[in-house]
């Protein structure tokens, strides 16, 4: 008999602090490089049962609410809460990892402002 506490699919989940869970953040962007995908979610949390936040607010005491990050490659998930007094820092350090790890995406296509202009008024010459 096994116990409903195992994870499913062998999937091993870590809470870690914010910035070693930056530095696995970045190793799961590695690792994922040539294939793979790694997903992140950010969710509003206080990390307190609904049955504690109750408690809490009867007792008029204040709800500090976090911000849940979680990610995952498929084969592990890690998270990390992040309050309000460091979500400025861990944000610019995530879009810095966010930038120098997005590589594969393609670059947008941009009209030239001339050519566009130009084919606007064929248009509207071909119009009337």
């Amino acid at each position: 008999m096994s116990s409903g506490a195992s994870q499913p699919n062998n999937i091993s989940k870590v809470r870690l602090q914010p910035d070693p869970f930056l530095n696995e953040l970045t190793n799961m962007f590695e690792r994922s490089t040539e294939k793979g995908s790694v997903w992140v979610t950010l969710k509003y949390s206080s990390d307190k049962s609904k049955l504690q936040r109750n408690k809490m607010k009867t007792a008029g005491e204040k709800i500090e609410y976090k911000c849940l990050i979680r990610a995952t490659d498929g084969k592990k998930t890690i998270s990390t809460l992040v309050g309000q007094k460091d979500h400025q820092r861990f944000q610019a350090s995530y879009a810095t990892i966010l930038k120098a790890r997005m590589t594969a995406l393609k670059k947008r296509e941009r009209k030239d402002k001339r050519k566009a202009a130009d084919s606007d008024k064929k248009r509207g010459v071909l119009k009337k």
